[in-house]
């Protein structure tokens, strides 16, 4: 199995594997690659719909070039913890930030929340925030307060009287409820509408099919999520014990 870098003729083979409809698995069999190559690879490089070869190329090589430079003073990448692959790290770190930009989230909610995610502790302060990401604190400021609207972190203050924003499972399951009510919302809207537009006409028609779509899903969600929730609760206890 060949190692290092995908070269640029294999990154064009990735091209034409995505523009085939190819699953991630079979193009890296084509390729004698990981599976995991190819979709770090994609997945870091504008996703499945805007991967262009001659792109991710550059964009590697650029990446290359800052990793041979020396890091300005005061900006080194502080040391992992349990021996991890510092740079292994850094690369799931964008890999997680991508994916979860390719979700709907802004690159610098992705960022954090990828940071929040990959902490040991599940939660940093904004000091911490803003020297891994090296961004302003009015950045993170706003980054926190657009996640806190959107149900996806929680701040508390630690035994230092500092604000600490965490993530945990929790959170995602209250995101889903909020996003069901937002469902309910829109079908609701939906449904005010066919009175205005005449019941008998086709986009009154349309209208309620949205309304019946969106309360499906929403009750799906919901549903879902509180099953989730028992169950991993569950488990927990059950691990405890």
């Amino acid at each position: 199995m060949p190692g290092g870098r995908l070269t640029q003729q294999e990154r064009q083979q990735i091209t034409l594997g995505l523009a085939d409809g190819l699953a991630y698995a079979e193009i890296a069999r084509r390729l004698d690659r990981p599976t995991s190559t190819v979709t770090r690879e994609v997945m870091r490089n504008g996703g499945p719909t805007a991967y262009r070869a001659d792109l991710a190329h550059r964009a590697t090589e650029r990446r290359a070039q800052r990793r041979r430079q020396p890091a300005p003073r005061g900006q080194q990448t502080p040391p992992q913890a349990d021996g991890r692959d510092t740079e292994a790290v850094r690369e799931y770190e964008e890999l997680f930030t991508t994916v979860l930009m390719h979700s709907g989230l802004p690159k610098m909610m992705a960022r954090v929340m990828a940071c929040l995610y990959t902490a040991d502790s599940g939660s940093l302060t904004a000091s911490e925030l803003v020297q891994r990401l090296q961004v302003s604190p009015a950045t993170i400021s706003k980054t926190i307060a657009f996640l806190e609207g959107q149900t996806l972190v929680r701040r508390e203050r630690d035994e230092r009287r500092r604000e600490r924003y965490f993530v945990d499972e929790d959170l995602w399951y209250q995101s889903m409820l909020a996003s069901a009510r937002s469902n309910a919302e829109l079908a609701e809207t939906a449904r005010q509408g066919i009175g205005v537009l005449g019941r008998d006409s086709p986009a009154a028609a349309r209208l309620e099919n949205v309304a019946r779509f969106l309360d499906f899903v929403g009750e799906s969600i919901t549903r879902a999520a509180q099953q989730a929730r028992e169950v991993l609760y569950a488990e927990a206890e059950a691990a405890d014990r």
